[in-house]
């Protein structure tokens, strides 16, 4: 899915980026191959809403300069604390040219191993996958249903890319678990009794307001 976004291109550099936000914007850069480094301010709220919709790997056709182009987003830089985007890198991709980039993982279906009281234990994430930038999906799904009792997992070579997506990464790493929910085992070690000792301490006193 492709997204659009409008930026400027940037004058200010360094600390003076600063005075950005308070115009709603924040800096980036967009480079790649074939494309000449272009310092750009983007729209905070319009490119939040692309990270909302189609995350990270989504691409997003860039207007507002000498010709559109077409970008990954390449590397986030965010507030550690607010986790607002702060600094943006665009990659310039090449028409009709092949991308790798990492794609979340979306669970769905519904599971008779987690029925009958089994834990989902998400191992993966995200998987890298390689395809034209124009048919990079926002994510790919992960049908539980296979997991039909403890134990049972789902491996990357289980999943289903969509046509012209290659999942680059390796068949045997686990996806899924559906692990058996673990009984607590009774302490054998009681705690100490606080009524006996309440109650020692309150004979104690007895004693003392007797003497």
């Amino acid at each position: 899915m492709q997204h659009s976004l409008t930026v400027s291109p940037r004058t200010v550099v360094g600390k003076s980026t600063q005075v950005l936000a308070g115009e709603g914007l924040i800096p980036a850069v967009v480079y790649g191959p074939k494309q000449e480094a272009i310092p750009v301010s983007v729209p905070l709220l319009a490119f939040e809403a692309i990270l909302r919709h189609g995350g990270e790997s989504s691409l997003i056709e860039l207007s507002g300069l000498e010709k559109p182009i077409q970008a990954l987003v390449h590397d986030l830089d965010r507030d550690p604390v607010t986790h607002v985007p702060r600094h943006v890198d665009f990659y310039a991709v090449e028409k009709g040219a092949k991308v790798s980039v990492s794609v979340p993982l979306a669970f769905v279906g519904e599971s008779m191993a987690l029925k009958a009281g089994a834990n989902l234990v998400k191992v993966l994430h995200e998987v890298e996958i390689e395809a034209d930038a124009t048919k990079l999906p926002s994510e790919i799904e992960v049908d539980i249903a296979s997991l039909n009792a403890e134990g049972d997992q789902i491996h990357v070579s289980d999943l289903k890319a969509p046509a012209g997506v290659a999942i680059l990464t390796p068949g045997e790493e686990v996806v899924a678990i559906a692990q058996a929910v673990a009984e607590e085992a009774e302490e054998e070690s009681a705690a100490p009794d606080m009524s006996a000792i309440e109650v020692e301490q309150k004979g104690k006193a007895e004693e003392e307001s007797e003497g």
